[in-house]
């Protein structure tokens, strides 16, 4: 059963740090495209961060240079790396992969992944 888990949300003030992880099963997420979503309420849920199996990476605009993805293919693990986080980085984080090489244009839809994860909550303060 193919699986994504994130865990390592939670309530941090601005200016601080947290590590999202999103465990897979069921597949070799290293074989797949796998990227971070976030969703704020009353919102459009948006691509944040993608890497794919050619490991060339996207980021959100508003998110270049404090964050980084990751990951860990003997964990079968993808990290995403929130460093001085913003009151506006608040939201639900989801974990999508796909079993094709994507390329990324400016931004990333949420159509074109397959699998999805719960997602873990993040919560920044002022």
């Amino acid at each position: 059963q193919v699986q994504l888990v994130e865990s390592g949300g939670g309530s941090v003030q601005a200016g601080g740090s947290l590590r999202l992880s999103c465990a897979a099963s069921g597949f070799s997420s290293s074989r797949y495209s796998m990227g971070w979503f976030r969703q704020a309420p009353g919102k459009e849920r948006e691509g944040v961060a993608a890497t794919n199996i050619g490991d060339d990476t996207y980021y959100a605009d508003s998110v270049k240079g404090r964050f980084t993805i990751s990951r860990d293919n003997a964990k079968n693990t993808l990290y995403l790396q929130m460093n001085n986080l913003k009151p506006e980085d608040t939201g639900l984080y989801y974990c999508a992969a796909d079993p094709r090489n994507l390329g990324f244009g400016s931004v990333i839809h949420r159509t074109v992944f397959g699998v999805w994860g719960r997602g873990t909550q993040v919560t920044v303060s002022s």
